[in-house]
């Protein structure tokens, strides 16, 4: 069993076993039909993943590795923030006519500041400590602008990344408000695992842990019939996770520098309602 399949089931399960359900109030997402998203939740979990172990991409069904990192690029190298600039729609029901979805994830990114070695926005102050500052216990992004909320067409989920540098080993911190475990996850899991491997071979580091905390992690009234029976799935062993070692500019990184070996997954066909 892979450790993201671990760590997966023993999430669920304690969330329905153990979680709280808010169908006792009223609730802000809404189904396609209008219908309240009520959920379950347990606040304040958890995960490691040692990425110098094993690629934390599920098996109990598939994640589309390719359109994960599609996203990641564009909020992390393009910091963009037009939905026609991604290849793929997950984005489409949250942006306006022109395609923008305001001043949310890439355009913060993207946001130049002032430091004492030049104006850098903080995908590059990071880049810049990883090589000059390898001490430093401030190498942190954060892209929970509350200046700009008011004009986001949604509020950051995955809002902050701290990064730390042990000997030449990378390690990072994911901080998530939100998590939506059946449908973002595993996606989000996976991009995040990804950009920590980008940012340790722009910097002549390795890969190291990465640790996911969520503060609201939870499982939709619709999905838990489509939760319980992913879970009834038989786990597979990790795939191996490829990196194309002659990248070593972050920003020359494409949705090709990345790929899986012999990765095998349970088949799941089961369609995921999105709430909104």
């Amino acid at each position: 069993m892979s450790m993201a399949d671990e760590i997966f089931l023993n999430n669920c399960r304690d969330i329905l076993e153990n979680g709280v359900w808010d169908t006792d109030r009223e609730v802000r997402p809404r189904w396609e039909d209008g219908a309240p998203a009520h959920t379950v939740k347990k606040f304040g979990i958890v995960n490691r993943y040692d990425l110098s172990k094993e690629f934390p991409i599920l098996t109990l069904r598939r994640t589309f590795l390719k359109s994960a990192v599609d996203e990641l690029l564009w909020i992390w190298q393009a910091k963009s923030n037009n939905v026609n600039e991604l290849r793929t729609r997950v984005w489409d029901q949250w942006a306006n006519e022109e395609g923008s979805i305001g001043k949310a994830y890439g355009y913060q990114l993207g946001i130049k500041h002032h430091y004492p070695e030049g104006d850098m926005d903080q995908v590059d102050r990071v880049l810049f400590d990883l090589k000059h500052n390898t001490a430093s216990r401030r190498i942190m992004t954060n892209i929970y602008n509350f200046a700009d909320l008011s004009e986001m067409a949604l509020y950051p989920c995955a809002y902050s990344m701290t990064f730390n540098v042990s000997g030449n080993t990378l390690n990072s911190i994911l901080n998530q408000r939100s998590q939506d475990m059946l449908a973002a996850n595993n996606w989000n899991v996976c991009q995040y695992a990804v950009l920590t491997h980008m940012f340790a071979q722009a910097s002549g580091l390795k890969a190291g842990e990465m640790i996911h905390v969520i503060s609201d992690a939870h499982i939709y009234d619709r999905h838990v019939p489509i939760i319980e029976k992913m879970l009834a799935n038989e786990p597979r062993k990790a795939p191996t996770f490829k990196l194309d070692e002659s990248v070593k500019d972050f920003y020359k990184f494409t949705r090709d520098s990345f790929s899986l070996e012999g990765y095998e997954y349970s088949e799941f066909s089961d369609k995921i309602p999105v709430a909104v």
